[in-house]
């Protein structure tokens, strides 16, 4: 009640001295995400600017929360609309953003005035007890509980299950597979709760033929290769115009070749392992099924058998648009490259997955980008046009359709 009770404006303060005690912690906590999640350094120190940015933007938002004053029928009466907090919040996140999923939750629920209960991924922890610390550290500091913001660690059937089933939680935000989603939202809808839910992606870009190719090279390697293939918003589908396939994927290909897996740690590495022996598994099983499916392995295709450590080869695979692995989302760096002869074409294979998360087309033609962006273009919740799937920005909002919830 102390918290919910603050005005607005100074829970937005106490968000923005959290933004600066991050900062204060740049390097040692994105030092200590790529350690501990196996991403390159620079993004685990990119994962902690997003928290500070999101609250900068919650900091200003605090003071714009807005009702509204509505006409009543009863002389001398008026309408107020106003909002008031849920009371506690659930969050449950993943391995692959252990802290900048957390802040995005974390910042706008603080300023909403509710407290929050947290469990990051169980093999994370280390990160979510440094993030809780700082935060803690900067309630305290302003005479308030660090319980505002608390945490809770072990595995999601254990820790997990109890957040979903209490009643306590007005909302909880999860993010994860499809298939614990639907579990998710069937527990916590099932008494009456809230959801948000960032499930599944099936990521694809449409690269036509007047795209700078350029462009649309660098942004698809990024977009596949990035974090290991372990983004939400990673490349999955890559569908090139049948008149530039031949000499984009040769480049692609070449592109692939040029990389190095390293120590994520180390400066100028670009490629770093991905998460745990599972992920080597799922890399490991889904090759095998892609062949099983008539894929064809253009470049990689099995783990870094010589190097140390969960590393494995960013892999191109030329496949049926038909085969229904496609359908489905690996996590991990594995991208199929398609053909197709028109934008219509292109936009239904597009949409033609169970996943709606993020999209995009390469063009420089504006009949294709009104196209795209309008009701007969990508279903998705992201739809970029001339920039990779991968990454959002906090100013805006991020979400998906259909089974990415």
């Amino acid at each position: 009640s102390q918290w919910a009770n603050m005005p607005a404006p100074a829970r937005g303060e106490i968000v923005r001295q959290i933004g600066v005690a991050l900062r204060e912690k740049l390097e040692p906590l994105g030092a200590l995400i790529s350690l501990e999640m196996g991403k390159i350094k620079p993004e685990g120190i990119g994962e902690v600017q997003e928290f500070v940015d999101i609250c900068d933007l919650a900091t200003g938002l605090s003071r714009t929360i807005s009702g509204q004053v509505i006409p009543s029928e009863r002389p001398g009466h008026v309408l107020l609309e106003t909002w008031n907090p849920l009371g506690m919040v659930g969050i449950i996140s993943a391995f692959n953003f252990p802290c900048a999923v957390f802040g995005w939750n974390l910042a706008i629920s603080l300023i909403a005035g509710n407290v929050n209960v947290w469990k990051g991924a169980s093999s994370t922890s280390l990160v979510t007890i440094a993030c809780t610390k700082i935060v803690a550290s900067v309630l305290e500091a302003n005479g308030l509980s660090g319980a505002i913001s608390s945490m809770v660690l072990g595995s999601g059937r254990t820790i997990g299950e109890k957040l979903i089933n209490d009643s306590r939680l007005g909302l909880v935000s999860f993010t994860g597979s499809t298939a614990v989603g639907k579990r998710v939202s069937t527990i916590v809808h099932s008494r009456f709760g809230r959801t948000i839910l960032e499930l599944g992606g099936n990521n694809a870009t449409i690269v036509m033929p007047d795209a700078d190719m350029d462009m649309a090279l660098r942004a698809s390697l990024f977009g596949a290769v990035g974090t290991a293939g372990q983004r939400c918003t990673s490349l999955r589908r890559l569908y090139i115009h049948s008149s530039q396939y031949d000499d984009f994927v040769s480049k692609l290909v070449t592109a692939y070749g040029s990389i190095e897996p390293g120590s994520p740690l180390e400066d100028g590495t670009l490629l770093g392992p991905v998460h745990n022996a599972a992920a080597v598994k799922e890399y490991v099983d889904g090759i095998a099924e892609i062949k099983k499916q008539g894929g064809k392995i253009l470049i990689g295709g099995e783990p870094y058998v010589e190097k140390p450590g969960f590393y494995v080869k960013p892999t191109i695979v030329e496949i049926s648009a038909d085969a229904p692995i496609v359908q489905t989302e690996l996590f991990v760096p594995i991208m199929y490259v398609l053909k197709f002869d028109t934008l219509d074409e292109a936009i239904a294979a597009n949409n033609a997955v169970p996943q709606g998360l993020s999209s995009s087309i390469f063009t420089t033609d504006m009949k294709n980008v009104f196209k795209w962006v309008g009701p007969a273009g990508s279903d998705c919740g992201l739809v970029n046009v001339n920039v990779g799937t991968s990454g959002a920005e906090i100013g805006g909002a991020f979400g998906g359709e259909k089974e990415t919830g």
